[in-house]
């Protein structure tokens, strides 16, 4: 494929859905030549079915949902996206920024909800159909700062998983740490979202344009 696939992760309360908007708009200006496209995960289509799952997985209801079907249901929205957005516009050349994609699962589902590193990775290698992100972006903040940006937040939807209790978020600050450390192949780039919008804006920019100039 010839477009640019990036993704932005973190922590909850890391920023990352703000700066993902905010690097957009600067490569609009920047690669105008080059569609832009925002997506994020869950969903990320016009197509209901991923929404849908969206719905579900993170209502503000509370289901019962069982780890293994929360991790396919997470892995089945994701095949959707990629089949119906993510593949076909990186075919056509797009530079497409996701909010969220499989580091996500690793973190939340196999780390997080103990049902194991490679049984996330095998779930997913189906659904993601070859599509591996260029880069991606992950925004570091301690558990406790990110709890409280997302319940100081008014307009920010806090969803099921915000809510959760019994050391979730320290596991998933932890498992991001674990990534980030291990990673051998340069594709991930650690960002300490601690600091101010402005600065990790200009951070995130002085590692990724290099990267896009390099390929387009």
């Amino acid at each position: 494929m010839s477009g640019f696939f990036i993704t932005f992760e973190g922590p909850d309360g890391s920023g990352k859905s703000t700066i993902l908007k905010m690097v957009g708009e600067t490569l609009q200006q920047k690669f105008s030549n080059h569609s832009i496209l925002l997506t994020r995960e869950p969903g990320g289509t016009n197509n209901p079915i991923a929404e849908d799952i969206r719905n579900i997985l993170l209502n503000k209801i509370e289901y019962k949902i069982d780890y293994h079907t929360e991790a396919l249901l997470f892995a089945a929205s994701r095949a959707q996206h990629v089949s119906d957005f993510i593949k076909p516009n990186l075919e056509k050349n797009a530079i497409v920024l996701c909010d969220r994609y499989i580091d996500s699962s690793i973190v939340y589902q196999g780390y997080g909800r103990k049902l194991g590193v490679e049984n996330i990775l095998k779930i997913n290698e189906f659904a993601m159909q070859g599509v591996l992100p260029n880069v991606t972006f992950i925004l570091m903040v301690k558990p406790e700062v990110g709890l409280e940006r997302i319940f100081s937040n008014k307009t920010r939807e806090v969803n099921r998983i915000d809510k959760e209790k019994g050391g979730l978020h320290q596991m998933v600050y932890d498992a991001y740490r674990k990534i980030i450390d291990s990673d051998k192949t340069g594709r991930i780039i650690e960002i300490d979202a601690s600091k101010d919008l402005p600065t990790v804006l200009e951070e995130v920019l002085a590692k990724l344009l290099p990267k896009l100039q390099q390929n387009f």
